[in-house]
């Protein structure tokens, strides 16, 4: 007799969860660690997904915690999961980190129908593993899902198999001061076809990536390029979800940009070419005669879950905070009377990005003489003090993983 470990989800009635001595006033899901031993445990007609694990028996060399760089290193397991139109979303598994093997005619290759998402697990001073908002990236997955077509996934299950995943990679969650472990949730459409439609079959697949700091010059100003001839996404585009293509978009911009000595892209909207948008892939806040301003979220814009973080953060201090179209000839002009003392971006890879400078045109403008900006080390210290570990939360944001 065969023994395996599995991790059994559960979806029943108040009558099933009597015979299993759990108190229920309606449906709900559980999560039940156990032992199979050969025998069927459920023979009812609840609905059971088993995630199965399979350890690898060829564990890689950890890299140096202090030259980590960003995704460049990989973890030895990885989570895969399938969708088809018959089973829904089955076959919940963690196995040992491989290629995926694809048809060349695999409809993500040549349609792009594809989303991902970014966040990161934390190690805290006492040793531990958290997560933050991770509720939050996988509701904005099931979004960014939906706008291209691709079946949603459960939310409580998935976040219970991603801490699975977690917990076997604990050891390579870095313990180096401000390191992390990068987690990257994608799905891509996997049908075997050459033609425009929407697929019907799909791979989930979730990889890990031990981090340092996101951009090389760490927590110190950036440089950014304004360009009008090139745009990341238009309104009623895809601009607001997670997709490759958005990034895909954003290359050439970028090159460009290197290649002036600029760090960052910072994008105006696709319609008017005016107004401001993201920075690179980031959001993006502006200081301006003592009020934080942030482009309001429009449909072309990725809504942010540190931009929300950051959002909500100031109302819990009381900052004014305004979500507003914002020019760049207003940014232009609030430069030049003074107004504007601080520019900085935010997302899950850098966290806070302050900027020290931007190139419009032909012309250089020094933000705050180019140092870092006291709302910008303000909102950085209290968000990594959050996701570290080292401040209490008050906004229940922490998931504990170990």
């Amino acid at each position: 007799m065969s023994t395996c470990r599995i991790l059994v989800y559960l979806v029943f009635s108040n009558e099933c969860g009597r015979k299993l001595g759990v108190d229920l006033n309606s449906k709900s899901t559980i999560s039940l660690d156990i032992i199979i031993s050969g025998i069927n445990i459920f023979t009812a007609k609840e609905k059971t997904m088993s995630l199965t694990i399979k350890k690898s028996d060829q564990l890689k060399a950890k890299p140096d915690e202090h030259h980590l760089g960003f995704g460049s290193h990989f973890t030895d397991h990885m989570f895969n999961m399938d969708y088809d139109p018959d089973k829904g979303w089955h076959n919940p598994r963690i196995e040992p980190y491989a290629p995926i093997v694809m048809d060349p005619a695999t409809m993500v290759l040549h349609y792009g129908q594809g989303v991902f998402e970014g966040l990161k697990a934390y190690r805290t001073e006492n040793g531990g593993v958290q997560l933050f908002r991770p509720r939050e990236n996988i509701k904005r997955m099931n979004r960014s899902a939906s706008r291209l077509c691709i079946p949603e996934v459960e939310e409580d299950g998935f976040l219970e198999a991603l801490k699975q995943l977690i917990s076997i990679e604990k050891e390579w969650v870095p313990h180096a001061p401000e390191t992390s472990l990068y987690i990257r949730p994608t799905i891509i459409a996997t049908d075997p076809f050459l033609g425009v439609r929407a697929s019907h079959t799909y791979r989930l697949f979730v990889i890990l990536s031990p981090v340092g700091a996101y951009y090389p010059e760490g927590f110190n100003p950036i440089k950014i390029w304004v360009t009008r001839e090139y745009v990341r996404a238009v309104r009623g585009g895809v601009g607001e979800a997670k997709t490759p293509g958005n990034y895909a978009a954003s290359l050439l911009a970028g090159n460009k940009a290197h290649l002036e000595g600029y760090t960052q892209v910072l994008w105006l909207d696709g319609v008017e070419q005016k107004y401001l948008e993201e920075v690179g892939s980031m959001n993006i806040f502006f200081v301006i005669d003592s009020e934080i301003v942030t482009p309001m979220l429009n449909g072309s814009i990725l809504p942010g879950v540190t931009r929300d973080s950051v959002i909500k953060l100031a109302d819990l201090w009381n900052m004014k905070i305004t979500e507003r179209l914002i020019s760049i000839d207003e940014l232009i002009e609030s430069h030049g009377s003074g107004k504007l003392t601080e520019i900085f971006g935010s997302g899950t890879a850098a966290v806070i990005s302050p900027v020290g400078e931007i190139k419009y045109g032909d012309r250089v403008y020094s933000v705050g003489d180019g140092r870092v900006g006291p709302l910008a080390q303000k909102f950085y210290a209290a968000l990594t003090d959050l996701q570290y570990g080292r401040a209490a939360d008050p906004m229940g944001w922490i998931e504990p993983v170990l």
